[in-house]
């Protein structure tokens, strides 16, 4: 009974065995900067979104602005582009030379 348990704990494979002997986090400091900086540009193309709107008694033509309409949804746009681009990064590891010294 004590030997089956030794050999279970053998072939069960560690964390760090799984994740390249490094990190075990799914992703490294770069992609949640990268992940950051796209949400700020998502906010940012919603925030140039905002803006008084028009109401029953008044008709405000600032709702049909270029940068309404046309500018700050592709800013939302490519910030949702680049938060996609921040989860898919991965670091290169290095040359075969950079891994042996």
């Amino acid at each position: 009974m004590a030997q089956q348990n030794n050999t279970q704990k053998e072939t069960t494979p560690s964390l760090q065995g799984r994740a390249g002997g490094g990190s075990s986090f799914a992703f490294d400091r770069m992609n949640y900067i990268l992940i950051a900086i796209g949400m700020a540009v998502v906010i940012l193309g919603f925030v140039l979104m905002s803006g008084a709107g028009s109401d029953e008694t008044q008709f405000n033509p600032d709702i049909f602005s270029t940068l309404r309409v046309k500018v700050a949804p592709v800013t939302a746009f490519l910030g949702f582009v680049f938060i996609i681009y921040g989860i898919m990064y991965h670091p290169k590891q290095g040359t075969e030379s950079e891994r042996s010294e």
